[in-house]
Formats: structure tokens, C-alpha cells, sequence
């Protein structure tokens, strides 16, 4: 990780549930929320990843537990945040970051619907049901900062990736209409909606597709996870406490509203 400036009290005594987080995004922020005081709970499919980097962050001093988890099955995500309130007490923080990209240089046309399914079961589905699952917690204390990530493809579509633009329009949809049913609770709800960063789900696009994504980026570069990061430990922070159903910016200058 590159030095960065943390803010150790920020999240003393909380919880915070981060999907995706064996790797890329989610590692990157569970890492940032560690520093900064926070029990982690790390969801993932991929279960030897996510040992290895349970045990880096608890080498590093960061209390942290693995749950291998496939954020699309309902009984799978349901037991899970059962387990993690048990073990852990509560749930402070939900930051809902794995995802696919799916098919990309892909026409409609040539789109199968199955690989739309799929791509829509992980992206939107299972924003749905982590969402749904961590508010039943939350709801205990009166108190919850959760963060879903979208993307830059949802607020403007790419062509290519339908199944991912469609997905990510749908988390959007979804972070708008729960954050005004949850307003008074507590509980706030909010989206950040990136452009393309280095990480490595960027392996599986096609190269002409990255071209053209990057190339729409004022700034000219990729974002870097730790970048991604540093938002996202504000928007999930006890200090943002009015700001609820806003999908927040960090795409170099590509969405500038």
C-alpha cells in the first residue's frame, strides 16, 4: 500500500463489512478502514485470496475475519451477516465492492442473454441483497454508513458492456431509493461512482475497450485503489452525517455533476 495520510480514531470500535475484499477495490479500502480503527469482516469467493490477505491485515495489527461468500446467493449472504453479528456484535459499515465486468467489445446483439444474468446476479442482485441483510443489523443501533459501488458505466453507459451498464444503473437506482427509505434511521446510503482504476478485474477487458474508456478521462490516467480508498473512508465516516443517496464522483474529471 503507498503512504498515505490515516486518520487512526476514525472508525475506533466499529465494524465494517467490506465485499470484494480479498483483492483490488475492496482490499484497498478494508486496508484504509483497518488503519483507521476498524474490525474488519472480509466477504469474498475466492477463498484462498481471501486467507492470504485476512492474514497480511492481521499481521499488520488490523483485527480481521474471512468469510468466503458468493454475494449472489441469498442463503449464502444471509448466513453470513448472521455470523458476522454474532461474532462481531454489530455492523457499523457495509462498503459493497465486488463486482464483474462481464463481456466487453460486445454488441447487444451478440450479448447472450446468460452472461447478462450472470453479470446482473453479482453486480445488482447482490448489491440488493447485502444491502437488505447489513440494515436488519444495523437497525439494532440506529447507526449505519453504507457504500455501494457503481460506476462511471452507469451513469453514462459504455457501449460494449451492456450487461455491466445496465448493473451499475440498477446500484445507482437502488442506493437512491433505499437512502430516502432509511433517511431518518440513521443509516445513510450512498454510491461512488468510479471510472476506470487499476486493478486487476481490468485483466479480463479488452484492450480496445480500456483504450476507449480511459481516453474519455480528462485527467489521461487510470485511478489508483488507493485513491478509491481515501473517498470512501470519508463517505463511510461517522463525520458524513448528511449526505444520504448521492453517488459521489471519482472519475478524473470524466462526470463533472
Amino acid at each position: 500500500m503507498q503512504n498515505q495520510s490515516y486518520f487512526p480514531e476514525r472508525y475506533q470500535s466499529q465494524v465494517a463489512v467490506i465485499t470484494g475484499g480479498a483483492d483490488g477495490l475492496g482490499k484497498s479500502i478494508a486496508y484504509r478502514l483497518g488503519k483507521e480503527g476498524a474490525t474488519l469482516a472480509l466477504l469474498d469467493r475466492n477463498s484462498g485470496l481471501l486467507q492470504a490477505t485476512v492474514e497480511e491485515f492481521n499481521n499488520e495489527g488490523i483485527q480481521t475475519s474471512g468469510f468466503v461468500t458468493d454475494i449472489s446467493d441469498e442463503s449464502q449472504v444471509k448466513n453470513t451477516i448472521s455470523s458476522i453479528a454474532g461474532q462481531l456484535g454489530k455492523i457499523d459499515v457495509l462498503v459493497h465492492s465486488a463486482g464483474v465486468v462481464g463481456p466487453t467489445s460486445t454488441k447487444i446483439t451478440d450479448f447472450s442473454t446468460e452472461d447478462f444474468v450472470k453479470v446482473c446476479a453479482v453486480n445488482l442482485t447482490g448489491s440488493f441483497l447485502m444491502t437488505k441483510y447489513c440494515i436488519e443489523v444495523m437497525q439494532r443501533n440506529n447507526y449505519g454508513r453504507i457504500l455501494l459501488i457503481a460506476s462511471i458505466a452507469g451513469k453514462e453507459g459504455n457501449p460494449g458492456m451492456v450487461g455491466y451498464s445496465a448493473s451499475k444503473s440498477g446500484v445507482i437506482g437502488l442506493v437512491k431509493g433505499v437512502a430516502k427509505e432509511f433517511a431518518t434511521s440513521g443509516i445513510t446510503v450512498n454510491g461512488l461512482a468510479p471510472a476506470v482504476i487499476r486493478t486487476a478485474m481490468n485483466a479480463d477487458t479488452a484492450p480496445e475497450q480500456l483504450a476507449y474508456m480511459t481516453a474519455k478521462i480528462p485527467m489521461g490516467r487510470l485511478g489508483e485503489c488507493d485513491e478509491v480508498a481515501a473517498i470512501a473512508s470519508f463517505i463511510v465516516s461517522p463525520e458524513n452525517s448528511f449526505s444520504t443517496g448521492f453517488i459521489y464522483d471519482i472519475s478524473g474529471g470524466r462526470a463533472v455533476y
